[in-house]
């Protein structure tokens, strides 16, 4: 069998834009139709209800890119502190750090001897690379990408963001609320089913909860919504 034939997919090389993405879209779906749905609710016109949608993406997208890049960037400062004190490690005590190196690989299950030759092998070859990914757990797969994560949750915030927008403004004023919810849920369903199956997760379990907390934000929007316009009115 050819080596590309055998070739195999492993979905934790998706981790890091998936998380993003996936967070991205559905957080824009879910808070804007939720803030649709409740403006609507609270008997706003159209032009209220699509300039507060509006805002409501703009502002989302913006919050979701600077607070993706700084939590992405503060696991990129730590992963690099950790980087920098092992590097200063295999430079003072190179015996200590082989040493270290070889009892986690018996950890592992190796015996002593084999241990302590794959320690060595894997030493000379790229001791740094072999500490950061065997005693660390930082590898090129999972490392953080700050930019990376911030321009793919603002881009998938305003995309899930657009759709109670779109559908808003198309429908019958007085229909904006059932109908918004209604799409949502079901654009939710689909998305939570993607990400699943993108992920290697159940579709259906991923499915249902994202339709369910997206439920119950646009239930609880909706309720403030009536009451505001109740006490309003």
């Amino acid at each position: 069998m050819s080596r590309l034939s055998h070739a195999e997919i492993h979905m934790v090389h998706r981790i890091g834009w998936l998380r993003a993405a996936v967070l991205g879209a559905n957080d824009g779906l879910v808070s804007t139709a939720s803030l649709v749905v409740g403006v609507a609710a609270a008997g706003s016109g159209r032009p209220e209800i699509l300039i507060a949608g509006l805002a409501g993406l703009v502002a989302g997208a913006m919050s979701m890119a600077a607070g993706e890049y700084v939590s992405v960037s503060s696991q990129t400062d730590a992963e690099q502190a950790d980087i920098a004190r092992e590097t200063r490690e295999l430079r003072e005590t190179p015996e200590a750090e082989l040493d270290e190196l070889t009892r986690i690989y018996v950890a592992r299950g190796l015996d002593d001897g084999l241990a302590r030759q794959v320690a060595i092998q894997l030493t000379e070859k790229d001791a740094l690379g072999a500490h950061a990914r065997d005693e660390l757990g930082i590898s090129e797969t999972v490392t953080a990408h700050p930019i990376q994560a911030a321009l793919v949750s603002a881009a998938t915030f305003a995309v899930g963001a657009v759709i109670p927008l779109i559908i808003a403004a198309l429908v019958p004023a007085a229909q904006i609320t059932l109908i918004v919810a209604a799409t949502t849920l079901l654009a939710l369903s689909v998305l939570g089913g993607l990400g699943a199956s993108v992920g290697g997760a159940g579709i259906i379990k991923g499915a249902i909860r994202v339709t369910f907390w997206g439920a119950l934000a646009m239930a609880a929007t909706a309720a403030v919504g009536m009451l505001f316009g109740v006490t309003v009115g």
